[in-house]
């Protein structure tokens, strides 16, 4: 890859010049920027992009969406859209939920003014090659004032027979006062064996007062080895709820981070993870706080099957100048194989007083009593070991505003729990 690469492929999609000062700038950081830090986790030798910047030309059969009802959505097969379903009242009132090329031409001032701010793109070497290489990219605005109660949602597949780097950019703007649900997937589909890189970065841009419920739900294929980075930037009074899913097969490090700049501003950060066989996961989540009153809670549960790896880091940060301040975190996971490895890192930095601050963090195997009392009931083993780790991780997928998706998260730890 070479800065005339870069170019080139940028000029060929129509992209406004500062678009492409911006490819080329973080193309310039890639070789002297560091890898981001993930406390405890060796990926330093993952093969996490190659440099290669084109289209996809999928071959395959397009998926059938038809079951997927008539909310909002947008369905992107590699780098192709296939599905954008919108409603007409939501287009009246000014929501946009369409393809990144296509929404620099109707709302090319507002991605101007939000697109990298969220995650700058001399952040580290992975944040630079994503802004550098993605060759695809979706756009959600969300005016100021608009309320939306259907769930949207945001599908994303990676084609397994593809060897091209499956690198996206997602920009989600919610205006002043907003609020809606927004759900988003990653999924590898078709038979295919290539291995493949994956880096994705979604940035929430949450405007004063907006109120965003984000669901997410992982599931990329075993051969696919990712990074995958979802960042919100909080205004005054502005919520994001996450609920994330972490369901991948293969190798896959995670940065989930919410910055909360305004006063008031709040963050509630769910996560669960399942790791199997011999795949490694390491997630950082992080809130930091900047304003005032700021309350940012971490709650993250996974479990870890066979020979798997799993690491949480609840990184908790509260800077000067944010009196009232609150950072809180809980990071557990259950052990279900001697194999198994795990860390569970609570990482807290305080550098204001009038603040409250906690921590908790838990490493172990199923409960020997909460099994005694089920199988003295007439469960099986297997059923009752089922239903344990269903409830160890139900306060993240309860959260999910889709029956459909959370009975699919549910059948996807199954899965998982059916193959050892």
């Amino acid at each position: 890859m070479s800065k005339q690469d870069i170019l080139a492929f940028s000029q060929t999609k129509g992209e406004p010049i500062w678009l492409q000062d911006l490819r080329l700038s973080a193309f310039e950081k890639i070789a002297e920027l560091d890898l981001p830090a993930i406390e405890r986790v060796k990926f330093h030798r993952w093969n996490l992009g190659d440099g290669t910047l084109a289209e996809s030309d999928f071959a395959g059969n397009i998926p059938d969406f038809t079951a997927l009802g008539d909310n909002p959505k947008l369905v992107q097969v590699g780098t192709q859209t296939v599905l954008e379903q919108l409603p007409m009242e939501l287009i009246n009132q000014g929501v946009i939920f369409i393809d990144f090329h296509s929404a620099l031409e109707e709302i090319p001032q507002i991605i101007e003014q939000h697109f990298g701010t969220a995650v700058s793109y001399d952040e580290d070497k992975l944040a630079a090659y994503n802004y550098a290489c993605f060759n695809s990219a979706a756009v959600l605005y969300v005016p100021d004032n608009v309320e939306i109660d259907q769930p949207i949602e945001g599908i994303f597949l990676q084609d397994s027979d593809s060897a091209l780097p499956f690198n996206k950019h997602i920009l989600i703007v919610a205006g002043k006062n907003s609020s809606f649900s927004y759900l988003e997937r990653f999924e590898s589909i078709g038979q295919g064996q290539v291995e493949v890189s994956a880096n994705i970065s979604v940035e929430v841009i949450a405007q004063a007062g907006s109120q965003i419920k984000f669901s997410a739900i992982d599931r990329l294929g075993e051969h696919v080895t990712a990074y995958m980075s979802r960042r919100a930037r909080h205004a005054n009074d502005a919520t994001v709820d996450w609920a994330l899913g972490v369901m991948n097969e293969g190798n896959v490090i995670a940065d989930f981070d919410s910055d909360l700049i305004g006063n008031g501003s709040r963050a509630n950060l769910k996560v669960v993870a399942a790791s199997s066989g011999r795949q490694i996961q390491g997630i950082d989540t992080r809130v930091t706080n900047y304003g005032q009153h700021s309350i940012g809670h971490i709650l993250q549960h996974g479990v870890i099957l066979e020979r798997g790896t799993l690491t949480f880091n609840g990184i908790g940060h509260i800077v000067k100048g944010a009196k009232g301040a609150d950072a809180q975190q809980e990071s557990r996971v259950l052990m279900l194989s001697d194999k198994a490895r795990s860390d569970a890192n609570p990482i807290l930095l305080i550098d204001e007083n009038e603040v409250t601050a906690g921590h908790a963090a838990s490493i172990g195997q199923v409960d020997p009593e909460d099994m005694y009392y089920l199988m003295s009931r007439g469960i099986d083993q297997s059923t009752a070991e089922r239903l344990v780790i269903h409830g160890f991780l139900g306060t993240v997928i309860t959260e999910i505003p889709v029956k459909e998706v959370r009975d699919e998260m549910v059948d996807v730890l199954d899965s998982k729990l059916d193959k050892r």
